[in-house]
């Protein structure tokens, strides 16, 4: 823990704005809360999707890499001599998860055909190869789908429950919920204990997501047949499934119906407090608090901090106070994650100094501050233009045994975009990357947009091989934001390419990324280009229906 002098030269910092700077330490942090080699020596490249798109320059901007960065751009750099899509590395070089995505990274009309163009292929298949194939497709269902199939045909292998898991949820975010059931029916033959509560939740989550909550709630009530037990447990579950996809009354009529059946626990009640919290319904979250007492449970630092997300939420800052008080008075210890969403709330209330006044009541309670905290400190702090004290945290989270996570990095790579810092924003990818820290779909959207925006397009083709060589897969916010980028930065051929790529994997955009697009290309009189995306659009929804 710093000493105490360092974070009141942080308070000190709000009341010296017309002064000389203060060269000092930081150490405060908060997050916000959630109840969450060497360059290839071949002229040729490795296996890629046809979203890495290769073209030529036409102006100085798109063809620029900052010189700090160009060996580590370099070094990733695939070989631009033709615009073809897929790509293999020389015989030496080609890994097996390399041939098996080169396949795939072709258009297939259905699984099927792809089960048809990976016989023979010669691959040798492994739990580790599975898994790492299914991440760096699990937004793309047709090969995803048909490579799972293939797989389990090969001799001397069988899919382990966890990757069934894997697919069943692939199918759930596709919305193939049919396709999904057969999948677990086949886990049940098995009978080999494959469906689990693990593979339930996976179903439940991915129904609840896709609008249908009823559904999900009688997956729940037919567990029994797979095996898995209806207990305090495989509850709590559905509930919080339930609450997370904005649907408390689902979740509270599923307490009133197995309340007198199942063992009930402070963590169901918890549940029921935060969604009615997380809807505005204090009223109904008092009323479970105090069933929950009723039913011989204490109110817990739990109970007590979703209540101080409504009133932060709320900016009650007065409440929150009170709320506070209560839970000492009572011996109720507030945890990191309290003072962390009470710290985030005052930052983006634009209450800076009090939120830093948070880290002297966490000492007083022997409350350290965790990754999350510290995120939360440099978000709200970067919002607030103090940038140079939000890099002093970042670097002196590991001074304090504290070690950045994904969320840090994403928080910090966020700033820099913002700020159009394009060198620090990638020095910080790089950063990931040296300290094994995997990215995600939220490290690389700022740094995508800010290509888009800034025409660097030599460095956005190395950003999207980045993003596949770490098995991130792209998603719908990342096409979307890539069509519209490129929309706006004019280079309409590649944004009607990522938007038919898009809709290929079934992927259907939001009506404004669409108009946005169509709109472009009417101004443009590219009537042609326009009627295409509509035949795709068209049958990317009627696809869906199916």
């Amino acid at each position: 823990m710093l000493p105490k002098h360092n974070i009141l030269k942080l308070l000190l910092q709000s009341h010296l704005q017309k002064h000389a700077r203060i060269n000092y330490l930081c150490y405060l942090s908060c997050n916000p809360l959630c109840t969450t080699a060497e360059s290839p020596s071949s002229t040729e490249s490795p296996s890629l999707p046809s979203w890495i798109k290769f073209f030529d320059s036409q102006s100085p901007d798109e063809d620029f890499v900052i010189p700090s960065l160009a060996g580590w751009v370099e070094s990733h750099r695939l070989n631009e001599k033709s615009r073809i899509s897929s790509r293999v590395l020389s015989e030496n070089h080609e890994t097996d998860v390399d041939k098996i995505s080169k396949i795939l990274s072709k258009q297939y009309e259905s699984p099927d055909k792809v089960v048809e163009a990976l016989k023979g292929c010669g691959v040798s298949v492994s739990n580790s190869l599975v898994e790492q194939i299914l991440r760096r497709f699990s937004n793309d269902l047709t090969p995803a789908f048909g490579f799972f199939t293939w797989a389990k045909t090969q001799t001397g292998y069988m899919h382990t429950p966890e990757m069934y898991n894997t697919m069943v949820d692939v199918l759930g975010k596709s919305k193939k919920f049919c396709l999904m059931w057969e999948l677990v029916k086949e886990m049940d033959e098995l009978n080999n204990g494959y469906v689990s509560l693990a593979t339930m939740s996976l179903i439940m989550r991915r129904l609840v997501r896709g609008g249908r909550y009823d559904d999900a709630v009688e997956a729940f009530r037919g567990m029994k047949k797979y095996g898995v037990e209806k207990d305090t447990r495989a509850l709590s579950v559905l509930m919080d499934t339930l609450v997370k996809g904005n649907s408390v009354e689902h979740a509270y009529k599923v307490f009133l119906e197995f309340k007198d059946c199942i063992p009930l626990s402070s963590q169901i009640f918890n549940i029921l407090i935060h969604g009615w919290c997380k809807t505005r319904k204090v009223d109904d979250a008092q009323k479970a608090m105090k069933e929950m007492f009723q039913q011989g449970f204490s109110p817990d630092v739990v109970s007590y901090t979703c209540f101080i997300e409504h009133y932060c939420r709320e900016k009650d800052f007065r409440k929150v106070d009170v709320t506070l008080k209560e839970m000492q008075e009572k011996g109720c210890k507030p945890s990191v994650i309290t003072y962390t969403i009470v710290m985030h709330a005052l930052g983006k209330a634009k209450q800076i100094n009090e939120a830093l006044k948070v880290y002297e009541k966490m000492k007083s309670d022997d409350c350290l501050p965790d990754t999350s905290f510290y995120s939360s400190l440099i978000f709200i702090l970067s919002k607030a233009g103090r940038v140079k004290d939000a890099n002093e945290i970042f670097q002196d989270m590991k001074k304090q045994g504290v070690v950045p996570n994904v969320l840090t990095y994403n928080t910090m790579i966020s700033s820099a975009c913002a700020r159009s810092e394009e060198e620090n924003a990638l020095k910080l990818l790089q950063k990931m990357e040296e300290d094994l820290c995997k990215p995600d779909c939220e490290t690389y959207a700022p740094l995508l947009k800010m290509c888009c925006r800034k025409k660097r397009m030599k460095v956005l083709n190395f950003l999207l091989t980045h993003m596949f060589k770490n098995d991130v897969s792209m998603d719908a916010g990342t096409y979307a934001s890539l069509v519209r980028g490129l929309v706006e930065s004019g280079k309409l051929e590649l944004a009607c390419s990522f938007f038919e790529e898009m809709v290929s994997k079934g992927i259907v955009p939001h009506h404004n990324t669409y108009k946005m697009l169509v709109e472009k290309l009417e101004k443009k009189r590219l009537g042609n280009a326009k009627e295409r995306i509509d035949k795709l659009l068209a049958h990317a929804k009627e696809q869906k229906t199916i």
